[in-house]
Parts: structure tokens; C-alpha cells; sequence
């Protein structure tokens, strides 16, 4: 079992900043990848980024966020980051961390098999 808690949501002004963070537990030992997913009030859930876990490499980013959002892990403390910067109205979307039990960096969320509860992220105008 693994548990996934994201934390570092909140409310921005377009042109701000945001750091998000989330921190696995359980069989941890498991995981080969960690993504980020966003989702809209009332749209699907689409990609963010994602990174493999144990290597620091496959790093894959969705085209909306390339050179605005950075992904990046801390093993030691079982944790991964997505930095948030530039952000734009567009970006406002409950965000939710997941992670694969397998190498390969997917970009579709049925591909996932853990999933944590969501924070939210407000980017106003």
C-alpha cells in the first residue's frame, strides 16, 4: 500500500509562484514513477509532469506548462516537488499527485495506481 498527501495549494496572482510537494509512505520501495495531474471544475483530468522515481531522469512535461513548471524528487525524504512558476488563470485546478508501480512515464491517469486527495490551486487575473 502507498499513501500519497499533497500540500502547498493556495491562492496567486497570474505572474506568481507556487511550490507543490508531495510526500509518499507505505511500500514506497515499489514505485519506479511520480507524476502531478491537474484538474478544472467541470473538464477531465489532464497530465502535468512526471518523473521516475528512482532515477531522477524520464522527466515528461505537458506542452502547457513546458519552461513555467519544474518536477523534481527527494528520495531520501520520499517527496516530489513541482515548482510552479508564471502562472497563468488557466492554470487554477485542484492538483493531485499519483504514482505508477512500473518504470514507464505515462501521461494518461488510468495508468497510475495511487493517487492522493488533491490541492488546490487559485490563479486570479
Amino acid at each position: 500500500q502507498v499513501q500519497l498527501v499533497e500540500s502547498g495549494g493556495g491562492l496567486v496572482q497570474a505572474g506568481g509562484s507556487l511550490r507543490l510537494s508531495c510526500a509518499a509512505s507505505g511500500r514506497t520501495f515499489s514505485l519506479f514513477v511520480m507524476g502531478w495531474f491537474r484538474q478544472a471544475p467541470g473538464k477531465e483530468r489532464e497530465f502535468v509532469a512526471a518523473i521516475n522515481w528512482r532515477s531522477g531522469g524520464g522527466i515528461s512535461y505537458a506542452d502547457s506548462v513546458k519552461g513555467r513548471f519544474t518536477i523534481s524528487r527527494d528520495n531520501a525524504k520520499n517527496t516530489v516537488y513541482l515548482q510552479m512558476n508564471s502562472l497563468k488563470p488557466e492554470d487554477t485546478a485542484v492538483y493531485y499527485c499519483a504514482a505508477r508501480s512500473d518504470s514507464y512515464v505515462y501521461t494518461t491517469p488510468a495508468k497510475y495506481d495511487y493517487w492522493g486527495q488533491g490541492t488546490q490551486v487559485t490563479v486570479s487575473s
